[in-house]
């Protein structure tokens, strides 16, 4: 997979706004980034590389891609801390996978710097994750949202996978009214409420701890009619 990066805030769109983060892989990116050690222990732990891609129009135009087969990948970096109050959220990055997988996924996660770049892996906390996950038949574009310190899901699946071969554009927009959109390559898969489509808030209504079944109850589906009688 070949990636490259945006994070953004601004009124409608990342040109319209601040730009916090921005990465295109050029010139010094290694001093920037940080490969995680997370799976090293157990020898899991793939390598990335610089590259154009197996498949490019500009063999000058890179990005880093996962050097390995079935292994497990992670690099992280840091930026000035921001609010985004008041303005729309933009996440955006650009990704390609050169060759099917079984199982895998291509999803960068925002969040709090942990004090050791080196431990980034999956328990580490954020507070955004977004991007492409598939195994077997189930594949997705995840958007988890951390909330009181939980990760809460998009409660149905947003159904996508990459194509082979061709470099997809994926961005995730959250604006102030509390709504978002995920679209890959501009074209919108999915938008809607955030309350509405996050468990986020408590179900509106919820069995009493205080009711319980009568001794007498039938848990039976059919049962015998007392007052039923032949004619």
């Amino acid at each position: 997979m070949v990636t490259r990066a945006l994070l953004a805030a601004g009124v409608a769109t990342a040109e319209a706004g601040n730009v916090f983060f921005q990465e295109q892989f050029d010139s010094g990116w290694r001093d920037r980034w940080v490969d995680s050690k997370w799976k090293e222990s157990d020898g899991t732990a793939g390598k990335w590389v610089e590259s154009a891609g197996e498949v490019f129009v500009d063999k000058d135009d890179k990005g880093i891609k996962t050097g390995e087969d079935a292994r497990f990948f992670g690099i992280s970096t840091s930026f000035e801390a921001f609010s985004n109050k008041g303005k729309d959220l933009v996440i955006q990055y650009q990704m390609k996978h050169e060759q099917n997988i079984d199982c895998g996924g291509g999803y960068i996660k925002v969040g709090p710097k942990p004090e050791d770049l080196t431990e980034f892996g999956d328990p580490t906390e954020y507070y955004i994750m977004f991007g492409p996950d598939q195994c077997g038949s189930t594949k997705r574009i995840h958007a988890i949202l951390n909330y009181k310190g939980k990760n809460v899901l998009r409660t149905k699946d947003v159904t996508w996978s990459p194509t082979v071969g061709q470099t997809h554009l994926l961005t995730l927009v959250l604006t102030p009214d509390n709504a978002y959109e995920v679209l890959v390559d501009n074209e919108s898969l999915a938008k809607g409420s955030l309350t509405e489509d996050f468990a986020f808030l408590p179900d509106e209504k919820i069995k009493d701890p205080a009711e319980s079944k009568p001794k007498d109850w039938v848990d039976e589906p059919k049962m015998d009619d007392p007052e039923d009688k032949k004619t």
